[in-house]
């Protein structure tokens, strides 16, 4: 079972303000759809309520440190490691989704096998979420798309998926 993460971030590693995006690109928010489908996927409870509902076609697993939790069409755990044994488990695709946010992902950056990286060609400084800086050496890039900004993405972006050597 390969754990990834799917992240956009900007060139500060900004990825949100006041629990919700940074911007608006729907060239990514198409390739996150894609490349997500058919699979398990792991929020952090701030992150899954930011959306308001479980992603369609996907198994949603949340964490929280609230015992009293419950999201319908969702499964909820209390640690990554626990949301990743029940993904294990879950009847989907051999892959699963770390999908944040920052204190996730900053768990996540030790564990995961690949990481889906959206990167923004532009600077958040108001932002209050930020990716951690990932350590790239010990990773290999397997593609790089770019994308220029357009009607449809507010800022450029590449995307680009890395797989630990």
């Amino acid at each position: 079972m390969k754990i990834s993460l799917i992240v956009a971030r900007a060139k500060d590693n900004a990825i949100g303000k006041d629990n919700d995006l940074l911007w608006k690109i729907k060239d990514d928010l198409r390739l996150f759809k894609r490349t997500t489908a058919g699979h398990v996927v792991i929020h952090g409870r701030k992150s899954f309520e930011s959306i308001g509902f479980p992603l369609p076609n996907r198994s949603n697993i949340i964490i929280t440190r609230n015992t009293e939790y419950k999201a319908a069409g969702a499964f909820v755990t209390h640690s990554l490691e626990e949301a990743i044994d029940l993904g294990k488990k879950l009847e989907m695709n051999n892959e699963i989704f770390i999908l944040g946010g920052a204190e996730i992902y900053r768990q996540s950056l030790n564990v995961v096998d690949r990481m889906y990286l959206s990167e923004v060609d532009a600077l958040f400084t108001d932002a209050d979420a930020h990716f951690p800086e990932p350590t790239l050496s010990g990773w290999r890039q397997v593609k790089c798309d770019k994308y220029e900004k357009s009607e449809v993405n507010e800022y450029a972006f590449d995307f680009c998926v890395w797989d630990r050597n």
